[in-house]
């Protein structure tokens, strides 16, 4: 039953602690998974603090040493059990805790179940599919490292990366790899290399290791944290044979921390080797092109009308030649025989001519209107006349 309390009528502490033990006393013994953060071994109680796989949250447990003994494998810190307690809450304190009569280690068979499950749930998200991964670029401007602290994995990547390109920039992160703090820290890490402007890849690493210790990166949380991130992520985690969740997530999966730092940056080496494959290529390109437009070029020089291009004017020359001559000769037969023309229109002209009649000894009469007389009987007598001959005139009168 809820208290009553108000401003005027507060309850004391001591109320409000005895409450909480009531309610957690209702609670009764329930069986609770976690992952053993912390183990402090005494001679006849044993102390752990249990902490949740998916969130952020911890319990202290307290159990008979005998009980922790009874574990096989053995308990250690990292392992997931399943515990058999009652909730206590201590009211001198104000801390919860739990008391354990029983621990079951969770075996690598329900380890890999519940992995399973795991993996089938993000799939069917679709967290895994291939057309959501991104290309890595060709070369990025920094790189960012997520590793153990001076782990070997951050050497392996780091020095094979800068023996195939001296110049690349790390942006390195480290976290804690495995451990009841390795989901948190991984995932501050891949925020703060995600929002860096200027890294352009980011590659978690680290070594191998039992499926216990790759266990973090297998979590749910960070699985979703990489698909979200705008920054294409390399997974190198382990060897070949160890395959977490991330991996499959992630946009590029590095079979090893070496294998990272090969796939992340090219090789100088290599490149400079393919530019001078390329020149040596484009040269030989440009060469064959410049021979086949030179044996082009003479085998066109050497056709005729390039090796003695005035053959042809001279032979139209000629033509142009006897052309002109037979012009000249047609017009001037044209021309005889229009003067030949013209001689007899004028012959016939003249012969037609009043002119050639007066020539002949003829004369023209006519009176003085000029009108021609060809009748005397027409003329008074005493009018004039005018006389036309072949050379000038005369006037007569008629008597």
């Amino acid at each position: 039953m809820a208290l009553e309390t108000s401003p005027e009528s507060p309850a004391p502490v001591r109320s409000i602690a005895l409450a909480l033990e009531g309610y957690v006393a209702r609670l009764g013994a329930v069986w609770v998974e976690g992952q053993v953060a912390q183990l402090n071994r005494r001679a006849s109680t044993t102390y752990l603090t249990l902490r949740d796989t998916e969130a952020d949250m911890s319990v202290s447990v307290s159990c008979p040493t005998r009980v922790v003994d009874a574990c096989l494998p053995p308990l250690t810190e990292g392992a997931r059990v399943v515990l058999h307690a009652r909730a206590e809450y201590w009211t001198a304190r104000g801390s919860l805790q739990f008391r354990a009569t029983e621990i079951r280690p969770v075996g690598l068979g329900e380890l890999l179940a519940q992995l399973e499950a795991r993996k089938q749930l993000l799939a069917s998200e679709g967290l895994f599919a291939a057309e959501r991964k991104r290309r890595l670029p060709f070369l990025p401007r920094r790189v960012g490292l997520v590793c153990g602290r001076s782990s070997d994995a951050e050497r392996d990547v780091v020095e094979n990366a800068r023996r195939r390109w001296p110049a690349v920039e790390f942006e390195i992160r480290e976290v804690a790899v495995q451990g009841v703090r390795a989901v948190a820290e991984v995932r501050a890490a891949l925020a703060e290399l995600d929002a860096h402007p200027e890294v352009d890849v980011i590659v978690v690493t680290r070594g191998g290791g039992s499926v216990e210790d790759l266990l973090p990166f297998s979590d749910e949380g960070l699985v979703r944290a990489v698909a979200a991130c705008r920054t294409p992520v390399v997974s190198a985690i382990g060897h070949e044979k160890d395959s977490p969740l991330l991996d499959l997530v992630a946009d590029l999966r590095a079979s090893t921390p070496t294998d990272a730092a090969r796939r992340v940056v090219p090789d100088m080496v290599e490149q400079a080797r393919m530019v001078e494959d390329l020149q040596r290529r484009a040269r030989h390109a440009i060469r064959a092109r410049v021979e086949l437009q030179q044996g082009w070029l003479d085998a066109a020089r050497q056709r005729p009308s390039l090796a003695a291009p005035l053959v042809l004017v001279d032979r139209r020359a000629d033509e142009v030649a006897a052309l002109r001559e037979r012009s000249r000769r047609t017009v001037a037969h044209l021309l005889e025989r229009a003067h030949d023309d013209v001689s007899h229109v004028r012959a016939r002209v003249r012969a037609l001519s009043p002119a050639a009649t007066l020539d002949r000894g003829y004369a023209v009469v006519q009176d003085e209107a000029g009108a021609v007389v060809q009748d005397a009987a027409d003329v008074e007598p005493g009018a004039l006349l005018r006389v036309r001959l072949a050379r000038g005139g005369l006037t007569a009168r008629r008597e």
